[in-house]
């Protein structure tokens, strides 16, 4: 055992726990475990001082497993009820329930591709007034003097937007801040973040997502749609919304986990779609990072709904660009379209001489992730209060505008202006009549504007300088701005910051080669670096090569893709993990990866599990169950049921497993056996009434039992689940791992040879092991 670190020891082995002086372990998936030494005191720094008011620091460190964060449950609950519903349903019924699903995520793509068209729309007008003004007050300052008047009107603009996203995701709805991508791919992991698909959450997410856009923030409005695809499949395929409290009262079947995260699925996927105009790689982008289950039909109608979101979004921008049918915007990037000859025999030349360039694209994206995760950690210290995080907000919106005047002030790379020029907003300042200030067209523009011109306008049109300045500026500028308290995505930036810098590779590599080739143009290593780039960042390979061949509309650049993207991930992942996956580990969420831990198979179920386990009996007292339910020490979310051997004074068996959620509804619904006897019960219970209470389960402390009821006795062999899923306490954590995870458990029973109930092994059982510097290290589990 010398190749493992312990941080924290949960063994259920006495004798380690007594000679140590170790907790006891979590129990049946328990939110507040007994601390050890070490963690009392952690929680003391934490929290103690909350009593005497909000500390000015809040301790953090990225070896805690946060407990706050609980399980969705993908297995199917096969108990009485569900079999006997299952017996009842026709062919017909379960053919109209495949159809629904069709018309679900139908629904979802086209709900999805509105929102898409929304947010463009709204963005590229209030936009377009913006920069209009300013414009209009730089070219009259220009001449009469006073710039400076320009600058601070630029710089009020630009915080007065952003203050009104960032107030109201930091004091409304926190959980909408960022791109929500890496909330998404925890969901679909199957760890229950709360609030991540409320309908609040995705109104703050469209209207913060906005308000950074049109603040010149250096954001994009991308990576917010996968956020809001997926909140629009997880309320449409309920039927209901419980914020609203309407029940439309269709899609009932749906109202479970299992079903719930096929379509969030499904969601995230039409968003990549709305986005890029990729449906495509949104299926794929699902799959790579989000997903952890999949079959065959789940594929075709994630395939369906990224289909409808980008048509959507595409027929009512035509229809706004007063162009109905003219489908020529697929999303809400438009990359242009990438003409080369394919003929040419140099791309061959090209991948061979010129791919260590893009071993810069890892450096980059490693040096932003280590940036901006050093960033993170100051925040989650310092900023941690609503006010202050506003503040910050408006500090880098008016930062940002006083570097971008900076910048094209002192410019002087002029460039004529001519009739088929495509910049949208062109600053002429001190350039000569018919120029226009190069620097301006990537300063003073929307995001996405600034990398289509990168990709498409003509050689000459950027002296190496400007983009040099611009590289360097707007790399800290969207390092610094992704984990701010405003809805907003890194996408955008990052495809900028990599356009900028492979097209200045570009126009260095055609000074020093006389090859006539596509590849001298500097907009196609735009291309290739932007794409570089965004993989050094966020590590996306499959999806992402086919995101960018879809938006590009031309597949002679998937092989140069993929293998810049490629290579990205391999130099990145050797300095630091990828931006989502350095997020997830500073929320300390219990996020399982595809594989244990290569060093653990020594490791076995009987170190891993949780113990003592509480157990129900199958016919057990309500009171008893009321007062396990009530226990705020130990918040349990799961129970094997036992049944004693009449007759024997051997050790209870397993012979099932209860959810807390299903005896709270049972309480709720009064199943006691002695009414049952007495005939004082109104009509059986069925899946349905638990189905009404998902997923805002109501907590025990809200239902009234009373003194003579706690005496009554509850049978819970028709509600739990008789056949869950066991291990024998030998088996080695790797298995245990692949079985938890590949069915989607929320709890693991671990028995011994006789059936008896020895441990239960959860989510944070199996998170807590990860693969070190020292070896196999074990986190400790806080409350944070």
């Amino acid at each position: 055992m010398a190749n493992i670190t312990k941080k924290v020891s949960w063994s259920s082995r006495a004798d380690e726990s007594a000679a140590a002086g170790e907790a006891t372990p979590l129990l049946n998936g328990s939110e507040q475990p007994q601390h050890s030494r070490q963690v009392r005191l952690a929680w003391k720094l934490t929290w103690g001082d909350s009593l005497r008011g909000r500390p000015k620091e809040i301790p953090h460190n990225e070896k805690l497993l946060s407990l706050k964060y609980e399980s969705l449950d993908y297995d199917n609950i096969e108990n009485q009820l569900f079999l006997e519903e299952e017996r009842r349903m026709s062919y017909m019924g379960f053919r109209c329930l495949e159809i629904s699903r069709w018309v679900v995520c139908g629904l979802i793509g086209f709900l999805t591709g509105l929102i898409a068209c929304f947010i463009d729309i709204v963005v590229e007008q209030l936009a377009g007034i913006k920069y209009q003004v300013v414009k209009e007050n730089i070219e009259k300052f220009t001449e009469a003097g006073g710039l400076s008047i320009s600058l601070i009107l630029w710089a009020v603009l630009n915080f007065t937007f952003v203050m009104v996203g960032a107030i109201i995701v930091a004091f409304f709805e926190p959980i909408a801040a960022g791109s929500g991508i890496p909330q998404i791919k925890c969901y679909l992991n199957g760890v229950k973040i709360p609030r991540v698909v409320r309908l609040k959450t995705l109104v703050i997410k469209v209207c913060g997502v906005i308000c950074s856009v049109v603040g010149g923030l250096a954001v994009g409005k991308e990576g917010p749609m996968i956020h809001s695809g997926a909140v629009v499949a997880a309320g449409v395929s309920q039927g209901r919304s419980t914020s609203l409290k309407r029940d439309f009262k269709i899609f009932e079947y749906f109202r479970r986990d299992t079903e719930k995260r096929d379509f969030v699925s499904a969601g995230a996927a039409a968003g990549v779609s709305a986005a890029f105009g990729a449906p495509v790689g949104g299926v794929l982008f699902s799959l790579e990072e989000g997903a952890s289950f999949w079959n065959q039909m789940l594929t075709w109608r994630i395939f369906f709904a990224s289909m409808i979101s980008t048509f959507t979004l595409n027929f009512f921008l035509s229809i706004y660009h007063a162009n109905p049918g003219d489908l020529s915007n697929p999303g809400l990037i438009n990359f242009g379209r990438f003409e080369g000859d394919v003929r040419n025999s140099n791309i061959l030349y090209f991948l061979v001489s010129r791919l260590t360039l893009f071993f810069l694209s890892g450096l980059l994206g490693a040096l932003f992730n280590v940036l901006n995760y050093w960033l993170t950690i100051f925040r989650i210290r310092y900023v941690h209060r609503p006010c202050l995080q506003v503040m910050e907000a408006m500090l880098v919106a008016a930062v940002t505008a006083t570097v971008s005047f900076t910048m094209i002030y002192f410019s002087n790379d002029c460039q004529p202006l001519g009739p088929e020029s495509t910049e949208e907003y062109p600053l002429q300042l001190f350039c000569a009549d018919g120029e226009y200030n190069s620097m301006a067209t990537a300063f003073f523009n929307t995001p996405e504007r600034s990398v289509r011109s990168l990709f498409h306008n003509q050689p000459g049109t950027y002296n190496p300088l400007t983009l040099g300045l611009f590289t360097l500026t707007y790399f800290f500028l969207a390092c610094w701005t992704y984990g701010l308290a405003v809805s907003a995505g890194v996408f955008i930036p990052s495809l900028l910051i990599g356009a900028a810098w492979g097209r200045l590779c570009g126009i260095l590599l055609a000074s020093i080669t006389s090859t006539s080739s596509i590849w001298a143009d500097p907009g196609k290593y735009a291309l290739i670096g932007a794409a570089a780039q965004l993989g050094g960042i966020v590590r996306m390979t499959l999806s992402l090569t086919v995101i960018m061949v879809e938006a590009t509309g031309n597949v002679t650049y998937g092989l140069p893709i993929m293998l810049v993207l490629m290579t990205a991930k391999i130099v990145g992942d050797y300095f630091e993990e990828g931006l989502y996956d350095i997020h997830i580990k500073l929320q300390s969420v219990p996020f399982l990866h595809w594989e244990a831990p290569a060093t653990s198979h020594w490791l076995t179920a009987r170190e891993v599990m949780s113990s003592p386990v509480t157990c129900l009996n199958r016919i057990e007292k309500v009171g008893t169950i009321v007062d396990i339910l009530s226990n705020t020490s130990t918040n349990h979310n799961g129970f094997p049921v036992v049944v004693q051997v009449p007759g024997s004074d051997e050790p209870a068996k397993l012979c099932g497993l209860i959810l807390r959620s299903q005896l709270i509804v049972l309480l709720k619904h009064k199943v006691f056996v002695e009414l049952a006897r007495s005939r004082l019960t109104r009509r059986k219970l069925q899946l349905k009434d638990f189905r009404d209470a998902y997923p805002r389960f109501p907590p025990i402390q809200s239902i009234h039992v009373s003194q003579d009821e706690r005496e009554c006795m509850m049978d819970l062999t028709e509600f739990m689940n008789p056949t869950p899923y066991t291990v024998p306490q030998e088996t080695s954590l790797p298995r245990v791992f692949k079985l938890f995870r590949a069915l989607g458990l929320r709890h693991l029973v671990v028995v011994d040879d006789e059936n008896r109930v020895v441990g239960l092994v959860t989510r944070k059982d199996l998170a807590r092991y990860h693969l070190g510097k020292h070896g196999l290290e074990e986190l400790q589990l806080a409350q944070t």
